[in-house]
């Protein structure tokens, strides 16, 4: 599916079954105001009422229409992954691509030998030979035929990858262990290369990966390496592999809950900002970016950009600062996954009168369930930024998931808004 703003899915809000409108005619029956919802919300039996927090403000005022714990510091899981992206896309042009440069040192003589190595130079990207939307061209195939191209018949030297584009470990000290062997706790490297994952599990070294796998497509093709790099100076540019735009990556991101793609995004936000890519170095950038913008930062603590470090502290507050930052930027709107209808969201609010109205990222641990976005109008702008966290509950998640809907629809029940295109479309 493609998930750009401009084709997201609009049929839904066209077919306003019987059902939807039973639903309106039950809830606005009620007559609760939001604040209200949110209270009973918090009351709820089986959930930590002291380890939640709920905050619902309207667009463009910024008035507060329902508030509960707002400035309580809390897991935010992987709502992180809003705030690493709008701090990119902040500082970087998302239209443009990641380059990743490819060399030659040394010379071709006229029997086709290169004496001398192939260089890749890295820079971050995390969408090299990816899996998952969106794909670009094959960087094994590239080398291939570009060397084809150059009469290259043999490499008497080896394959190098330059890996010092990113500062530090590709792991955050603070993950825990047991998320490490998987695929979702694989290491943001300077070279990633096919996810950094081989089916469920996380490889620790891709860029040994993208060697081998380059010395065995260059054998198919009659093109033998050595395993010894040649002393060979000097670099002639033989491609530049070029990733997807920058803003695909961030959609695949949050559409997919991608936590490799989250990270690199942070580090890569560090660099953007004269810092080294490292994690530690781009999460205290990142601090110290959103207080220059006057976010609400007291009890925030960020440590890694996806989320998976359960050391991170955010609050409902900090997350509607971020999001009010971001509530004019289309792109970064149509990132979120639409209730009802896409990626993380689409069992979310399904078949109420909120499906598709409500774009949120989702963000999910033992005991952790968090939701960041906003409530949209008919032409998928946002008009209320809505945070909701809740940690340390032990009931079953779908009795959570429930819950929230109902204060969801509540809180947005037509008699309390003044967006007449909701309410029209609810009629």
């Amino acid at each position: 599916m493609n998930f750009k703003k401009t084709t997201r899915i609009s049929g839904c809000r066209r077919l306003v079954s019987v059902l939807t409108l039973v639903i309106c005619g039950i809830y606005s029956a009620l007559g609760v105001t939001p604040q209200e919802a949110v209270k009973t919300f918090s009351q709820t039996p089986r959930l930590p009422s002291g380890s939640m927090a709920v905050l619902v403000t309207e667009l463009p005022t910024g008035r507060v229409l329902a508030s509960y714990n707002a400035d309580s510091p809390l897991v935010p899981a992987s709502i992180m992954k809003c705030i690493s992206l709008a701090s990119l896309s902040n500082e970087a042009d998302v239209e443009a691509p990641i380059e990743t440069p490819v060399y030659i040192t040394g010379e071709i003589d006229t029997e086709g030998t290169l004496h001398g190595n192939i260089v890749v130079e890295s820079k971050g990207d995390p969408s090299l030979n990816s899996t998952v939307w969106p794909t670009s061209a094959d960087l094994l195939e590239e080398i291939a035929k570009a060397l084809k191209e150059h009469g290259v018949k043999k490499i008497d030297g080896s394959v190098i990858v330059e890996e010092d584009f990113l500062a530090g470990a590709p792991i955050p000290s603070s993950w825990a262990s047991g998320d490490l062997p998987h695929a979702y706790g694989t290491g943001s490297h300077s070279f990633n290369y096919s996810n950094n994952a081989t089916g469920r599990s996380s490889v620790k070294n891709p860029a040994a990966a993208f060697i081998s796998h380059l010395k065995r497509r260059l054998a198919d093709k009659g093109v033998t390496v050595g395993d010894t790099p040649s002393a060979a100076s000097g670099r002639t540019l033989l491609l530049a592999h070029q990733s997807p735009e920058l803003r695909e990556i961030m959609r695949s991101c949050m559409m997919r809950s991608d936590n490799l793609y989250a990270e690199t995004s942070l580090r890569l936000f560090g660099k953007a900002m004269g810092g080294d890519g490292s994690t530690a170095d781009a999460a205290e950038r990142e601090r110290r970016y959103w207080t220059g913008k006057k976010a609400e930062m007291e009890g925030v603590n960020i440590v890694d950009g996806s989320g998976l470090s359960r050391s991170n502290r955010v609050t409902a507050r900090f997350m509607e600062s971020v999001l009010r930052n971001k509530a004019d930027d289309v792109e970064y709107a149509s990132f979120f996954p639409l209730a009802g209808q896409e990626g993380t969201l689409r069992k979310f609010l399904a078949g109420t009168p909120l499906d598709s109205y409500i774009a949120m990222k989702t963000g999910s641990m033992n005991g952790i369930q968090c939701y960041a976005g906003y409530k949209l109008d008919d032409d998928f702008a946002p008009t209320h930024i809505v945070v909701v966290m809740v940690n340390d509950f032990r009931c079953d998640r779908a009795y959570l998931r429930a819950q929230i809907e109902k204060m969801l629809l509540d809180v947005f029940d037509p008699a309390n808004m003044s967006d007449s295109n909701f309410k029209r479309q609810l009629r």
